[in-house]
């Protein structure tokens, strides 16, 4: 089965998803610069897809990404249609020295997918989904959303772990790690990956799995886009709920209960079935059904809830949740797993301000809730917001090692997002957010999830990684020494980071 259309749903959603940003980059040696318009023609004869330039009338639009903070003036965006135009522009770049920035679903919080000067290779023509309901897996092109994916295998009462947004990219999203509503259950979304295809550095063409470039297999585990332009990707699928319906959505209570709805969730969490996931966040009520008109901009502590098992278990399931406190909204009910995970689209459309900070939680410190409290009470705008997603379950019994992504002892990856439609409002925002993180990061790890970093320097990439930083380090040195693959949370080769 093939799927090309992106799945939306404008039905309601709570919450924010948040993604990674700019890090500090080393100095390179390139020059990013400036070619001729008859340079570009050049390339623009070798693809298949479409060369746009600052002088075509789609530019301005084929240049912006999801996070409108950004504004960057790439030298070209070339939107192919197949591996052969990606080797094409990498071995162009390559030639006449060119930055590289690459491109999937553009959610990248700090626009990574463009860059100034730079060759975009935007992928998102490449959007072509085979399922194999025989075996349990799908083969997913490098341009995919996560709306694409879960129209296929859902249809087939299956999915694979992805994050908590349908217009995901599927790419940024699983290089970085992959956490999600079925992370408790199946693990992270690189635990599921059986393959990838890589244009690397030099302009060859490899796949990637445990039996061919293991090293590089590993390395694409949460090492971000390092080490190549994946054309695609191939996943292990699983059968959730029933036919595909989970039991999904919201229970909302007032915000001030968040210490207790806090010191609950956090003891129950690891106790719960792994059938069931949920995710904290503290929000402002959308003034949109299906919420109750008389919640509408009420600042709430929320838990969002997926239960992907046996319908027959639910009620007993999820007693403990339906029956806690004094809730203001219970809302999981039967629903297409692909509805829960496009729930958000509507009230996070791109084109949104957005400023986030990040990190990893080993515990729900009182000292930490403490934090909380106070900048929930605090929330800056409608859109803002604070999220903890759970590692456990299947995704704390991996080993620390055993790939890329290092955080396997159990917690919470948070995330503080300011969010708001209104460049005038991104200072206020942006405050908010800092400071709120800087007072909440002494209760933390210490890294965060890549897929959420902005520009920190490369203190907070090594720290995110753990102990698996210099082996990555020596992967890049392996298949991108030069380090053409830079315009993101980047992994300098070994031979330049012992420097």
């Amino acid at each position: 089965m093939t799927a090309t259309a992106d799945e939306r749903c404008a039905n309601a959603p709570f919450v924010a998803l948040v993604m990674r940003a700019p890090d500090e980059r080393e100095p390179h040696h390139r020059k990013g610069s400036v070619m001729s318009t008859t340079t570009y023609e050049d390339l623009a004869a070798t693809l298949r897809g479409d060369l746009i330039t600052p002088s075509d009338a789609g530019y301005d639009a084929a240049r912006a990404v999801y996070n409108a903070m950004i504004d960057r003036r790439p030298a070209a965006i070339a939107r192919c249609r197949d591996v052969a135009d990606v080797i094409n522009c990498v071995r162009f770049a390559r030639e006449h020295d060119v930055e590289i920035a690459v491109r999937g679903g553009g959610h990248n919080a700090g626009g990574l997918g463009v860059w100034d000067d730079a060759l975009v290779i935007d992928l998102s023509l490449m959007r072509s989904t085979t399922v194999d309901p025989v075996g349990h897996t799908v083969r997913v092109d490098g341009g995919c959303t996560w709306g694409d994916v879960d129209h296929a295998t859902v249809a087939f009462g299956m999915a694979t772990p992805s994050g908590f947004l349908a217009s995901t990219g599927v790419g940024g999203l699983t290089l970085g790690g992959g956490i999600g509503y079925l992370s408790r259950r199946f693990g992270l979304t690189v635990d599921n990956l059986l393959a990838a295809d890589v244009v690397l550095a030099d302009g060859t063409f490899v796949t990637a799995s445990a039996s061919e470039h293991s090293d590089l297999f590993w390395a694409l585990r949460g090492g971000g886009g390092n080490f190549g332009v994946v054309t695609s990707f191939r996943f292990r699928c699983h059968d959730i709920g029933e036919h595909g319906v989970v039991i999904g959505g919201p229970v909302l209570y007032d915000l001030a209960d968040t210490p207790a709805v806090m010191r609950w969730y956090r003891e129950l969490l690891p106790s719960l079935p792994e059938e069931l996931s949920g995710w904290l966040g503290l929000i402002t009520v959308p003034p949109a059904p299906p919420f109750p008109e008389e919640l509408w901009g009420r600042k709430s502590c929320a838990i969002v809830w997926c239960y992907t098992g046996s319908h027959e278990r639910a009620d007993e399931v999820l007693e403990p949740i339906r029956s806690f406190g004094s809730p203001l909204l219970v809302g999981p009910h039967p629903m297409p797993f692909n509805v829960l995970q496009s729930a958000f689209d509507g009230l996070y459309p791109a084109g949104l301000q957005w400023y986030w900070r990040a990190d990893f939680f080993n515990e729900i410190s009182d000292a930490a809730i403490d934090v909380h409290c106070k900048f929930g009470a605090q929330l800056p705008t409608g859109h803002s917001t604070m999220h903890l997603y759970p590692i456990d379950g299947a995704a704390g019994r991996v080993a620390e090692d055993a790939t890329a992504f290092a955080y396997r002892d159990g917690g919470w990856a948070g995330v503080i997002v300011g969010v708001d439609p209104d460049p005038a409002n991104a200072d206020t925002i942006t405050a908010w957010a800092k400071d709120y993180w800087t007072e909440l990061h002494p209760t933390s790890a210490g890294g965060a999830y890549v897929n959420f970093l902005m520009d920190e320097g490369q203190d907070r990439v090594r720290a995110s990684y753990l102990g698996n930083y210099d082996r990555l380090a020596e992967v890049k040195e392996r298949y991108d020494p030069d380090n053409v693959f830079h315009v993101n949370q980047n992994i300098r080769p070994a031979a330049v980071a012992t420097r």
